[in-house]
């Protein structure tokens, strides 16, 4: 497993801390971690974000995370969660990825995800003009009713504690793709030669199951589609957590090294 890196994209509001038990679990099986912060997400809980934040695309995150692929001596397993998720499809249509894991992740153009749920958790940004162009946050009552609701109350206020800001503008380019000129999130799923694990949970209320269903079907000549019933959006840490990981872990051994 020494020659496997594992190459960890967090999602929207969070940082590299949002892959922490992930670290923890696959460090001592002999996988390189690494885990990068995305562009002006690497401030301190409490601090005000950075105004650029706001206008900054998904491309910006894809040229950066590019780049330090290709700093990596071979190509890395990519692990996505959410919006990570759909960076994580981005980066594997370049040939970038040995192989990608995505959780829950955010689907690319074609697919539309505007669930009744998934308009509740972003109804505080929604309602602010200009939200395209500005750094948004959700509200703690929107976190804890759509991605944090496994979680026991003390634990949800933890986490919202430590989440920060998205840019707006990567916000509207995955929900409101099909008004984007640019097209930032419309994948060529036959460029998408890698294999590919695709992981839903059954009670996502910010990627349903129905929405994870049609990225399966988009990569289905390269995809594994497995849905664990009892987790939600934030399954990186949410109690069973460790059972997820491990299920990764054993496709990575089937599809990977004994192969």
């Amino acid at each position: 497993m020494s020659d496997i890196s594992l190459f960890m994209i967090h999602g929207m509001w969070g940082g590299a801390w949002h892959w922490d038990n992930y670290r923890d679990y696959f460090q001592p099986k002999g996988y390189r971690c690494r885990i990068p912060t995305l562009r002006h997400h690497d401030i301190l809980p409490g601090e005000k974000p950075n105004p650029a934040l706001g206008t900054t695309s998904l491309l910006d995150y894809l040229e950066d995370l590019q780049l330090e692929i290709c700093s990596l001596k071979e190509k890395p397993v990519i692990l996505g969660h959410s919006m990570g998720g759909l960076l994580a499809q981005m980066l594997a249509s370049r040939n970038l990825a040995r192989a990608l894991v995505l959780l829950t992740p955010a689907a690319p153009a074609g697919i539309s995800s505007l669930r009744l749920s998934v308009i509740k958790g972003f109804l505080s940004i929604q309602t602010q003009w200009g939200f395209w162009k500005k750094p948004v946050r959700q509200t703690f009552r929107e976190a804890s009713c759509t991605l944090l609701h496994n979680l026991p109350p003390a634990e949800q206020k933890k986490v919202y504690a430590r989440s920060g800001y998205e840019s707006g503008l990567a916000a509207t380019q995955i929900g409101y793709w099909f008004l984007d000129r640019r097209h930032t999130t419309r994948i060529d799923e036959n460029q998408v030669k890698c294999p590919v694990l695709i992981i839903a949970g059954g009670q996502d209320r910010m990627t349903p199951v129905s929405v994870v269903r049609k990225i399966y079907k988009k990569y289905k000549n390269v995809s594994v589609y497995r849905e664990f019933d009892h987790h939600s959006h934030w399954l990186l840490s949410e109690p069973g957590w460790d059972g997820v990981a491990e299920f990764i872990a054993e496709w990575l051994e089937e599809t990977l090294i004994s192969n």
